[in-house]
């Protein structure tokens, strides 16, 4: 363990996450977290399989839904092992390095699922108020463009925010009141003072949460005018059908983040830090997958197929 009272630089950090807990709550939140990180992987694993193999899901829509649940099933990966693992053993140390690509990987797949998200309002737009049009818009080389960009603003968006994150050295207390290496918290141990750095990644969380936000804003805008024009009433309802799954994503994602990233850190504590890095970690990506399928005939009948073939191909096996 570093020795903090002489200054010495810190190169380690302790992920208090549920620490003060007793050992039946531990015990309790293990299999309640195991259970959900089972049940968002399977899903969104369930999902990423039929999007990209069932000739019936061939449509952009689907194509970015694969790649959300690609999204998801990278994010947990990133936090929820190392939570699970945390609660059954007492050693809930993190190398600096650990914590330092810990945070990239979220910053990096957390900025491509804001982007994701307003490409995925644009083409319900284009689908609803531009049908016609809408093969020639949505192409696959235009899809593949959109997902390749929501990438590459990740990617190049986490070294901003790491530089910003790690340029001061850390000499302060090493303990992070959380389960995973979240930025604000992490900024606020660090030598000198942190405002600079914090106030940088609150404008980064402006442009990147704020801008795809308006993009949905107004591709939603414009669908609910396009809807509100028609006179049959049951095109309304298939229509709002098909919105109200991508809405219901966008706000679970979109109000957790916001609250993590552009709220200022007076109103920040563990208790209320935790909740909300519990919903956009696993509640959110778990929900995504049930969100879709439930409300998307087409998603549940792919998954019934799917699911009939894994068990005749067993059957055939045995």
């Amino acid at each position: 363990m570093v020795d903090l009272r002489n200054g010495s630089t810190v190169t380690e950090f302790i992920l208090v996450g549920f620490e003060q807990s007793s050992s039946s709550t531990r015990a309790l939140l293990f299999a309640l977290f195991l259970a959900l990180y089972s049940l968002a992987m399977a899903m969104n694993g369930l999902i990423i399989f039929i999007t990209w193999t069932d000739p019936r899901l061939n449509s952009p829509m689907y194509f970015f839904l694969g790649h959300l649940s690609f999204l998801d099933v990278c994010f947990i990966t990133t936090t929820i092992p190392q939570m699970l693992i945390h609660l059954v053993v007492k050693n809930h140390t993190v190398s600096f390095v650990s914590c330092l690509t810990q945070m990239y990987l979220v910053f990096c797949v957390g900025v491509a699922e804001c982007i994701l998200l307003a490409f995925m309002a644009y083409d319900r737009y284009v689908a609803i108020c531009h049908p016609l049009s809408y093969a020639q818009i949505m192409s696959q080389h235009v899809c593949v463009r959109l997902v390749s960009t929501a990438w590459f603003f990740g990617l190049i968006n986490g070294i901003f925010l790491e530089y910003m994150s790690f340029r001061n050295p850390f000499c302060r207390d090493n303990h992070i009141e959380n389960f995973f290496c979240e930025a604000p918290i992490v900024i606020a141990l660090s030598c000198g003072d942190p405002q600079f750095s914090l106030k940088m990644i609150f404008a980064d969380a402006i442009v990147v949460l704020l801008s795809p936000m308006v993009l949905i804003v107004i591709s939603y805008a414009r669908i609910l005018a396009s809807i509100l024009g028609r006179t049959s009433s049951s095109g309304r309802g298939k229509t709002f059908s098909t919105c109200a799954s991508h809405l219901t994503v966008v706000i679970f994602f979109y109000t957790s983040a916001m609250f993590s990233y552009m709220n200022p850190r007076s109103t920040h504590g563990p208790d209320k830090d935790k909740p909300f890095s519990l919903l956009y970690t696993i509640i959110t990506p778990m929900c995504n997958p049930i969100i879709y399928s439930f409300r998307n005939k087409e998603v549940k009948g792919a998954m019934v197929r799917a699911l009939g073939r894994t068990s005749l191909a067993q059957a055939e096996s045995i």
